[in-house]
């Protein structure tokens, strides 16, 4: 039962990322043999560790932002949300290309959030200085 008691649905959630990563590369490769079974393994853990550090990033944002006052539904919050799935969809279509419309998701967000940060730090640094 100890075990049963540190399992969470998160670890679900990234078994089955992990699963479908591995899966997807062994669909690729064709027969399964200990060189496509090896390369199934590191694509699935690989497609782990991106989607983790995705979605860290993304909660990790979401958390500052409330932390900081903000509210999820706030303009500033939602920008860099849209931006990312416009640019990624814009990608994805135009390319055919899941995997380059996702990368360019993830770096749309991160540009955007970032540019939102300075932008909201400055001007809440000219509202201070101004009171």
């Amino acid at each position: 039962m100890v075990l049963h008691d540190r399992l969470r649905p998160w670890h679900g959630v990234m078994l089955a990322v992990f699963l479908l990563g591995a899966g997807l590369s062994l669909a690729r490769n064709g027969a399964l043999t200990t060189r496509t079974a090896s390369l199934a393994l590191l694509s699935g853990l690989f497609g782990l560790v991106v989607f983790q550090f995705t979605v860290g990033n993304v909660w990790g944002y979401a958390v500052e932002y409330y932390n900081a006052g903000g509210r999820w539904t706030d303009l500033p919050f939602l920008v860099p949300f849209v931006a990312a799935g416009l640019a990624g969809a814009v990608v994805a279509l135009r390319f055919e290309s899941l995997a380059a419309g996702a990368w360019t998701a993830f770096w749309t967000f991160v540009v955007v959030a970032g540019l939102v940060a300075i932008t909201a730090w400055m001007a809440v640094g000219y509202r201070d200085v101004a009171e």
